[in-house]
């Protein structure tokens, strides 16, 4: 795994053949734009340092057609050998009765291949892992595709070891082989792939951005605190800075009136048309913040969490912590660990944040 606190670009190509589905070759090309920079543009947050440049990359450098039409302008094309490129995606594939993959994308799949064996990470969605079977890749290997791809698979490559009741798997050597199952597992996909390259804080993240996972219980489990307003009352903004640091105090909203020097009836109406929060609304929602970083990041009990964010009742904590969220802490976890959940590898907790630096990037906007 790359290292998510050193600047670095992963270079991802994505493979267009003239039967590649154009929705996830596109999804993914936005998705993996976004990694980090939309985190920032819509909270205000810093994100990590890591961000993925995707490349289409096909047959020829013209403008060609894609599956049901969709039009596709290559950045580079297969004839381009001089370059390596950190991942390789052959995303879903139209296929038609009675299809033979046989021979049918030479060039993509010996760059493919070629990709590869200069170190690349391959990885495929739904049927486009027929390309990774067309370069060989796949022999002897553990996969997954969509379960209408089965029978071709036990036709032309009955050397793969193909267990289509899984999303996602990872294979070979140092696991540089990942399919995913049908083609909206696109998702698992590119969640596994931000978290391998640029941390599982950013999958996370760029889950929130873009809401992808369970949606049952609706977009509160995805919000976050927005981009701070931007005004210019310096009492108020002292006060926030204040309250970045002292989130558990006590009384919270009377110690910030305290530190303004204002009436309290003056204050109130200040911080609430300079923030849009009133006071108690900012603390409880920075708290909950703080509180969410540390259910996705640590293993720290909930009445522990809850404590550490300036509750001494564990039960308000999570009636307010589901107010706002729309889940319990217990299920905001289990919802935000399946999100990196990764095959085959044993996930390792990141770095507990360090105590008041969340809640302070967010009252200042850094």
């Amino acid at each position: 795994m790359i290292n998510g606190n050193a600047d670095k670009t992963v270079n991802v190509a994505l493979v267009a053949v003239p039967e590649t589905a154009p929705a996830v070759l596109y999804s993914l090309f936005e998705v993996f734009a976004s990694v980090g920079t939309a985190w920032e543009e819509m909270t205000g947050k810093s994100a990590g340092a890591v961000r993925i440049r995707p490349h289409l990359v096909a047959e020829r450098p013209e403008l060609m057609c894609c599956g049901l039409g969709a039009p596709v302008q290559p950045d580079s094309t297969f004839d381009a050998t001089s370059t390596t490129h950190d991942v390789v995606i052959a995303s879903d594939i139209i296929l038609k009765p009675g299809f033979d993959p046989h021979g049918c994308w030479p060039d993509a799949a010996g760059w493919i291949r070629s990709q590869y064996e200069r170190g690349a990470i391959v990885g495929s969605v739904c049927t486009g892992g027929l390309l990774l079977a067309e370069a060989g890749l796949l022999e002897g290997l553990e996969a997954t595709s969509h379960w209408g791809a089965v029978p071709l698979f036990r036709q032309f490559y009955p050397g793969v070891r193909l267990n289509p009741e899984k999303i996602l798997t990872a294979a070979g050597p140092e696991q540089r082989i990942i399919t995913a199952g049908g083609a909206a597992s696109w998702v698992e996909l590119a969640l596994y792939l931000i978290a391998r390259f640029c941390g599982q804080e950013e999958a996370v993240r760029s889950s929130k951005v873009f809401l992808l996972g369970d949606r049952s219980e609706g977009q509160l489990p995805f919000a976050a605190m927005t981009r701070p307003h931007r005004h210019g009352d310096a009492v108020v903004s002292s006060c926030q800075a204040w309250i970045a640091e002292h989130y558990d105090a006590a009384s919270p909203v009377a110690r910030m009136i305290e530190y303004s020097g204002l009436a309290p009836r003056t204050f109130k109406r200040r911080f609430r048309a300079a923030t849009g929060f009133t006071p108690i609304e900012y603390v409880q929602t920075l708290r909950i913040e703080e509180a969410k970083q540390l259910l996705e990041a640590t293993d720290t009990q909930i009445d522990q969490i809850a404590a550490e964010v300036g509750y001494e009742d564990p039960a308000s904590f999570r009636r307010l912590f589901k107010r706002l969220t729309g889940v319990t802490p217990a299920r905001y976890r289990q919802r935000n660990r399946a999100i990196v959940a990764q095959p085959a590898r044993d996930r390792r907790d990141g770095p507990r944040p360090g105590r008041g630096a969340l809640a302070s990037r967010r009252a200042t906007g850094r």
